[in-house]
C-alpha cells in the first residue's frame, strides 16, 4: 500500500521540483528532432513509449505490484488516457492552428482540479483558489506564446477539447489511485504498459517505420524523451504525496517557465510581452498555490497533536 505518500505533508514538493527540471528541460529541447532532422511526431511518440520501460525499471525494483483488478484497470486507463492525448495532439496540430490547440489543451489542470475538489473532498483556500487561476491564465498564455500555424480544416476544436479532458482525468485517476492505495509501481507500470499498447497505431498513423532518418534523429529524441518519461514518474510520485488540486496546475505551470528560460540562454533574446506575463503568473501562482497548501499542511499538523 501507498498509505504513507497519501498523507505526508509537503512531501510531494521535492518530486514536483525534479519534475520541473526534467519537463522543463525536456521542453527546451523535444522540438529539436523535428525542427533538424524533420523526424515524425509519431515516431517520437514510440520512442517515448519505449524509454518508459527505463523508469518503469526502477520504480518497480523490489516493489510488490498490486494485483487488485482495480488497481490494473486504474493504470490502464492512466496510460492510455495519456497516450492517447499524446497521439490525438499530433493529429489536432496536423489539421489545426496550433496557437488554438494549445490553449485549450492548457486548461486540462482545472478538469482535474473540478473532479479532486467534487469526488474527492479536497478543500482549497482562498490563497490557493487566486493562484489556480494565475496558473490557469499562465498557461493559456504559454499557449498564445507557442509557434503559430496557418489554420487548417478539420475537426482539431473535438480533439483539442479531448485532449483537455483526457490529460485531466489521467492526473484525477493517478491521485485517486494513491488515494486507494495503490503504490506508485503500480500505477508507473501500468502507465507505461498503455503507453506501449497505442505504439502500434502511432507505427500505422505515419505508414511505417522511417528508414531514411539519420541516427542523429532518434538518439536525440531518445535523450529527451527519456526526460519525459522520467517526469511522469515524478508527476505519479508527486500526486501519491499531495493533493491533485495542487499538484496538477504546479506540475503545469513551472516546467514551461524553465523551458522558456532555457531558450533564453541558448538564444539569447528578450521573451515578449505575453510571455513575461505568463511566468510572472505561473511563478506567482505557484508560489501562492504551494505556500497555501504548506500552511494547510502545519494547520491540519497541529490539530492532530490537540
Amino acid at each position: 500500500m501507498n498509505t504513507a505518500a497519501v498523507t505526508s505533508p509537503r512531501s510531494w514538493i521535492p518530486y514536483a521540483a525534479l519534475l520541473v527540471v526534467t519537463w522543463g528541460v525536456w521542453g527546451a529541447f523535444s522540438a529539436a528532432p523535428s525542427e533538424l532532422y524533420g523526424y515524425p511526431q509519431e515516431m517520437i511518440y514510440v520512442i517515448w513509449a519505449v524509454t518508459m520501460l527505463v523508469p518503469a525499471a526502477v520504480i518497480t525494483r523490489g516493489q510488490r505490484i498490486d494485483r487488485r483488478i482495480s488497481a490494473t484497470v486504474r493504470g490502464l486507463t492512466i496510460g492510455l488516457l495519456g497516450a492517447g492525448g499524446q497521439l490525438l495532439l499530433f493529429h489536432a496540430l496536423v489539421i489545426g492552428p496550433a496557437y488554438l490547440v494549445f490553449p485549450i489543451v492548457s486548461v486540462s489542470p482545472a478538469v482535474t482540479v473540478v473532479l479532486a475538489v467534487l469526488l474527492l473532498r479536497e478543500r482549497l483556500s482562498v490563497l490557493a483558489l487566486a493562484g489556480l487561476g494565475a496558473v490557469l491564465v499562465a498557461l493559456v498564455l504559454f499557449g498564445v506564446t507557442s509557434p503559430s500555424e496557418a489554420a487548417g480544416t478539420g475537426p482539431w476544436m473535438p480533439l483539442a477539447v479531448g485532449v483537455c479532458l483526457a490529460w485531466g482525468i489521467q492526473a484525477f485517476l493517478m491521485r485517486a489511485a494513491a488515494v486507494d492505495g495503490v503504490n506508485d509501481a503500480t500505477t508507473f507500470l501500468w502507465m507505461t504498459v498503455g503507453g506501449l499498447l497505442l505504439v502500434p497505431v502511432a507505427i500505422a498513423m505515419m505508414g511505417g517505420i522511417p528508414v531514411d532518418a539519420p541516427w542523429q534523429a532518434p538518439v536525440l529524441t531518445a535523450a529527451t524523451q527519456l526526460l519525459n518519461a522520467v517526469g511522469a514518474l515524478l508527476l505519479v510520485m508527486a500526486l501519491s504525496r499531495g493533493r491533485a488540486s495542487v499538484v496538477s496546475p504546479v506540475t503545469n505551470a513551472l516546467p514551461p517557465v524553465l523551458a522558456i528560460l532555457i531558450a533564453l540562454v541558448v538564444s539569447p533574446a528578450l521573451p515578449s510581452p505575453i510571455g513575461a506575463m505568463a511566468i510572472v503568473l505561473a511563478v506567482g501562482g505557484s508560489t501562492a498555490m504551494v505556500y497555501s497548501d504548506a500552511r494547510s499542511a502545519d494547520r491540519d499538523r497541529l490539530s492532530a497533536r490537540s
